[in-house]
């Protein structure tokens, strides 16, 4: 697989995992320290003075990941609101660590540092006090894992956007939370759809196959992605789907590309009709 191109793309929802854990292992210990960059885009909306001081001396209590967003709860009543964007990650530094210009934000325990970093800042941080989550966490669709995501949800959300073609209703946040683009051409080629296809035109089959790949492929990716960033089934299209030269997984077709719903698209022209 192109960890390069993983690495340097959007992360969806099995990296977000991923990253989160990576932050667990300050979970337990305060904060002695918060550093950041106040004026970048990254906090914007966010009253980086306050929770600043709010954090500092709290100890990190959990997190929890919906989608492509991630949630730090801390002592005192306090939230941390995590979107990684194109370019965000979180990762584990020595406590001595001193950022440089893309390292817009670090929590500073006695043993580690907590870091956040994102070098094209189309992520957010957001901070919340109270003494249950905020708001603007509980807005988002219902997680794809979940019990709220079922048949009756994904047709209702499907026949709201019949016009649009399968690939870009997929990229949809407000209905496949944490779906992006590998993981909604992976699901495509699973159910055997052609991404351009409009969702008005799928049939009650095709439709059922759509929500079990998409139950599917998020349940493996979190398996392997999300648990140790380890590589999906070698049988999966995310090997092929960057290549020049990809082929199918299933018969060696070459793979076609188009830009679908404002993104690169693979498929196969034999098992996606």
């Amino acid at each position: 697989m192109n960890r390069r191109y993983l690495l340097s793309a959007m992360p969806e929802l099995a990296e977000v995992e991923w990253y989160r854990k990576q932050w667990d292992a300050g979970l337990g210990d305060k904060i002695v320290a918060v550093a950041l960059h106040p004026r970048k885009r990254v906090f914007r909306g966010t009253d980086t003075r306050g929770f600043q001081q709010r954090l500092t001396g709290e100890k990190l209590l959990g997190s929890s990941a919906r989608g492509k967003r991630m949630l730090f709860q801390f002592s005192g009543d306090n939230w941390l609101g995590l979107h990684l964007g194109m370019t965000g990650t979180l990762r584990v530094e020595p406590p001595e660590f001193h950022g440089d210009k893309h390292d817009h934000f670090v929590l500073r325990q006695r043993q580690r540092a907590l870091v956040y970093r994102d070098s094209r800042q189309f992520g957010r941080i957001r901070f919340h006090h109270g003494r249950s989550d905020p708001d603007w966490w509980n807005t988002a669709a219902p997680e794809i894992t979940g019990p709220e995501f079922d048949r009756k949800f994904v047709d209702q959300f499907l026949d709201r956007h019949r016009k649009a073609p399968i690939k870009a209703v997929l990229l949809l946040q407000n209905g496949f939370s944490g779906i992006g683009n590998w993981m909604a051409d992976e699901i495509l080629w699973h159910a055997k759809i052609l991404p351009s296809k409009q969702s008005g035109k799928l049939t009650a089959r095709e439709r059922a196959a759509i929500f079990r790949a998409t139950k599917f492929v998020v349940r493996k990716s979190l398996q392997t992605l999300g648990k140790d960033f380890s590589d999906p089934p070698q049988n999966w299209l995310i090997h092929q789907k960057w290549k020049r030269d990809g082929v199918c997984p299933r018969h060696r077709t070459q793979l076609r590309h188009a830009i679908i719903g404002g993104r690169t698209t693979a498929w196969c022209p034999k098992c996606q009709r």
